[in-house]
Parts: C-alpha cells; sequence; structure tokens
C-alpha cells in the first residue's frame, strides 16, 4: 500500500478519515481555545487550510486526516513530506482541540499512523519534526518513543519572520514493535 493513499484507520478511541471539506464547521469549533505560542501558528482560515492540505496531497506531497472522536472531527494530522521511493514518511502538521488534549486521541492517532506506515506502507522510517521551543510537543514525540536525529538550526523561517531550529525524530521498523507495545501500554491505563 502506498503511503499516499486515502485510508481510514480506527480503535476504540479514535478514527482517522481521509480529510474533505465537509470536515471544516467541525474543525472551524475545534480551534476555539486553541493557545499558540510564537513559534507555532494556528490555521487562520479551517477551510483554506483544508484547501492547502487537499492541494498538497494531490501533488503526492501529503495525506491528510481528520481527527474523529465520537463521529466529530476535533483536528487534523497528517502523513507528510512523504517519500514514496525511499518508503520515507513523517507525521506532522497534527493540531487538536484543547478539548481532547491529554487524552487518549493523541496517542491512538499516533499508533494507527505509525502502525499503518510500518504494517501496511512497508516504511523505512516515521519522522516527526518540531520547533527547538515547542517542548511541549518536543515531549510528547518522546513520549511516543521516537528517538532524536538531531537538530536543522535555522531551518527555516517561523512566524513572525523568526528563525526555526527544527528538532527531528524518528521511529525504525525495528523499534516499532517496542514503540507499539509502549503506546498500548498508555492506552491501557
Amino acid at each position: 500500500m502506498l503511503l499516499t493513499e486515502p485510508v481510514e484507520l480506527a480503535d476504540d478511541h479514535v478514527r482517522l478519515v481521509p480529510l474533505d471539506l465537509d470536515h471544516a464547521d467541525d474543525l472551524a469549533r475545534a480551534t476555539a481555545g486553541l493557545e499558540y505560542a510564537w513559534y507555532t501558528s494556528v490555521p487562520a482560515s479551517v477551510p483554506a487550510d483544508i484547501a492547502q492540505r487537499l492541494a498538497w496531497r494531490d501533488e503526492g506531497h501529503m495525506n491528510p486526516f481528520a481527527v474523529l472522536r465520537d463521529d466529530v472531527a476535533v483536528g487534523m494530522t497528517t502523513f507528510c513530506n512523504i517519500d514514496q521511493l525511499n518508503r520515507r514518511v513523517e507525521i506532522g502538521h497534527t493540531w487538536l482541540s484543547p478539548s481532547v488534549q491529554r487524552t487518549a486521541v493523541n496517542t491512538a492517532a499516533k499508533r494507527l499512523l505509525l502502525g499503518h506506515a510500518f504494517e501496511s506502507c512497508d516504511a523505512i522510517a516515521v519522522e516527526f519534526r518540531t520547533s527547538w521551543h515547542n517542548r511541549q510537543s518536543r515531549a510528547a514525540i518522546e513520549r511516543l518513543g521516537a528517538k532524536q536525529d538531531g537538530v536543522l538550526r535555522n531551518h527555516r523561517l517561523g512566524p513572525q519572520g523568526t528563525l526555526r531550529d527544527t528538532v527531528v525524530y524518528s521511529v525504525l521498523p525495528h523499534e516499532w514493535p517496542a514503540v507499539k507495545l509502549g503506546l498500548e501500554a498508555r492506552l491501557d491505563r
């Protein structure tokens, strides 16, 4: 299976479905109360953000998902920076409503995405990237079991023209079984 192929992934905690403009109203409501620091960004327009993700999908760079809980879209996540030839992918461009943060939703979504990448798409590496300053995201990625590969200094321009150092993490196929057990243990708690 290709990393770019639309697919629905689900478990008892969450359902990931191909992103569609029909999710815009739920997702606009889900952004209420989101707090972003200077080193992150929030979609100025949910429909425009969805349209951009769908354009990147059509170009083969992204496979975007709506994150559903109880059949209501509560966030978005993606397979991005897809390198199908080398079977590498990044999980990113993720945001979740404050109502589901610190619940099983993010852990379950990451378990589903990692499982799909390794078990269905034969990925050789799954990356996560975040700003050096986003300690909350870095801690969450580390809790998933990803290992830090390095820091890309002055990697890109951030909001307000600041220079962003990007921390790169990854999970490799031989690490996936232990990472999966860790995620399942967290979900069982």
